[in-house]
């Protein structure tokens, strides 16, 4: 059922322009205003109807409006102050739905605001994106308490994030979010859905948690992919030198030191770290 808000709101291409608002630049900010593609983004984590969400960048309000109307509770961080009077308008047009926290995404725990079981749903901007991302991939309880990711990338993280062993894009994104979730690209967007139009397609992904192999320290797994994809022309006994007992690994699990990091399957990475955790 779709939520209707108290007041008619206008279009949030007239809001932003009469709040004077453009995109920052210097905050990765980049605005979409196409309302049933919001809808569609909004869709994608299943039926939200009383649910929390946890939103990072919510800039004007686009995507919260297309939460907010499927009966979510959103919890919406935005460190840009031009924008909080945006969000306060929306959160009078949907009473007791909308939290708005002024306060950079980096440094604010998700779990404690959200106080139980959520989803993450997020335009993220492009300069903080992958940071929060590994930082949500890599929880020591598992399954986390969030329910599903739903976020925007630019289109060469989102491939780099699904992809296969072997490939040119696979790489420490690839491990840390397919050793223990289920993966994928859900939407594909054009940058003409931008404003201003980023240099860049975007695509956004969808991650839900799946069970966690036994025996393996998240620390041990993040830190390894670290050092192997850091340097990823080197072979391995040489990338892996700089972290204890990762070369003796190799050689208990018949990895041959000669290869590099992009021919190693998430599996073999699993079971290096767990011989190390």
């Amino acid at each position: 059922m779709t939520r209707q808000p108290t007041h008619i709101l206008p279009p949030l291409r007239e809001t932003v322009r009469a709040h004077g608002l453009s995109a920052s630049k210097a905050l990765g900010q980049n605005f979409l205003f196409d309302e049933q593609l919001l809808d569609r983004v909004a869709a994608l984590p299943g039926d939200l109807e009383d649910a929390t969400v946890f939103e990072v960048g919510p800039g004007p309000g686009g995507l919260t409006r297309a939460l907010l109307r499927a009966g979510a509770r959103v919890i919406a961080v935005e460190r840009d102050d031009r924008c909080l009077p945006l969000l306060e308008e929306l959160g009078a047009a949907f009473p007791g739905q909308l939290q708005v926290v002024a306060d950079d995404a980096m440094a604010i725990d998700a779990n404690a605001l959200a106080g139980g079981p959520y989803h993450i749903v997020a335009n993220l901007p492009y300069n903080v994106g992958t940071a929060l991302f590994t930082r949500w991939l890599e929880p020591a309880n598992w399954p986390p308490q969030w329910l599903s990711l739903t976020l925007m990338f630019q289109l060469e993280v989102a491939e780099r994030i699904v992809a296969s062993v072997g490939t040119n894009a696979y790489g420490r994104l690839s491990v840390l979010a397919q050793w223990r979730s289920s993966a994928k690209i859900a939407m594909k967007v054009h940058r003409s859905a931008f404003t201003p139009p980023p240099k860049v397609m975007s695509a956004i992904v969808h991650v839900v948690p799946a069970g966690q192999p036994a025996g393996v320290d998240p620390k041990i797994l993040s830190k390894l992919t670290e050092k192997g994809f850091g340097q990823r022309r080197k072979m391995l006994r040489q990338s892996l030198k700089g972290m204890a007992g990762a070369v003796e690994a190799l050689d208990t699990l018949g990895i041959d030191p000669t290869r590099r990091a992009e021919t190693v399957s998430v599996g073999e990475w699993v079971a290096l770290a767990r011989v190390l955790s």
